[in-house]
């Protein structure tokens, strides 16, 4: 029997429904039984919402894991655990509140793209909810496509959304 390799992996959790803070939690722990070992997690950054407008603001972190599973099970296990707590997506296409988000943000040095997964993560350059917890994980980090790692692609993003420390640590 072969054994998978071990890959590190940084993702993104988002939520802006419910109970914001104990719905990020609930993902982590979700993340820490059935995904792998969590080995960083940021601090807790409330945001605007991006790309739509909602009442609720986001609060959003990043986590760096270490797992054995491949791309397409590892975003099979994280879209099982959105609808497990809760998540419905309502098939428009459009951004809309949630309850949780769970994204792939890097693989390692991979370029993977598939159904239902780009990585790195299509628009982690542009936005700033994304980069600034990121930042505080793996600031060296190198974008896979365009060699900038997250300090610089932080220093050259152009989002001026409001995010700011919400004060909470997992």
């Amino acid at each position: 029997m072969k054994l998978s390799a071990l890959s590190r992996v940084t993702v993104g959790l988002g939520s802006n429904m419910g109970d914001r803070l104990a719905a990020l939690g609930r993902a982590l722990e979700l993340i820490r039984e059935e995904a792998g070992e969590v080995t960083a997690v940021s601090s807790v950054w409330e945001t605007e919402p991006w790309g739509f407008e909602a009442d609720e603001q986001f609060l959003n972190m990043v986590i760096v894991m270490e797992t054995t599973r491949e791309p397409w099970q590892l975003i099979q296990l994280f879209r099982s655990i959105e609808g497990r707590m809760g998540r419905r997506h309502s098939g428009r296409g459009s951004y809309e509140s949630r309850i949780i988000d769970i994204d792939i943000l890097l693989w390692e040095e991979r370029i993977i793209s598939m159904p239902g997964l780009e990585v790195p993560h299509p628009r982690l350059a542009d936005r700033r909810f994304v980069l600034e917890p990121l930042y505080e994980v793996a600031p060296a980090a190198v974008h896979p496509v365009t060699g900038l790692t997250v300090a610089e692609m932080l220093e050259m993003c152009d989002d001026r959304s409001d995010v700011r420390l919400a004060g909470q640590q997992f």
